[in-house]
């Protein structure tokens, strides 16, 4: 895969919901403990179903050039060749729970 066909499905968690998202740019931040993503990806297919999840990613990242995510908010990261659909789900455990993972990356010694 060359330099300019690179794509990345970035998943992550902001604000209790799991976010999966296409770029094509992704480096370590200048900003200590973020990760930075650039060029997103959309799915511009047109057709009668809309993925209501898919439009609210689309109007929240309107007009963002590149986002930077907190490192222990990353679930995972993986270089794809094909895109797939950007979507935003609720993160919950197999029993259907709603889950939360946030944690300091230092720990205070007492």
């Amino acid at each position: 895969m060359n330099k300019q066909s690179t794509l990345y499905r970035v998943e992550f968690i902001s604000g209790g919901e799991r976010y999966e998202l296409y770029v094509k740019e992704l480096m370590s931040s200048s900003i200590f403990g973020f990760i930075e993503i650039a060029d997103f990806v959309w799915d511009t297919r047109t057709g009668l179903v809309v993925d209501p999840s898919h439009e609210r990613l689309k109007d929240e990242f309107l007009g963002v050039d590149r986002t930077f995510i907190p490192m222990h908010n990353v679930l995972r990261i993986d270089q794809v060749k094909e895109k797939g659909s950007a979507k935003i789900r609720p993160f919950t455990d197999k029993t259907g729970k709603v889950i939360s993972i946030h944690s300091p990356i230092y720990t205070p010694r007492k």
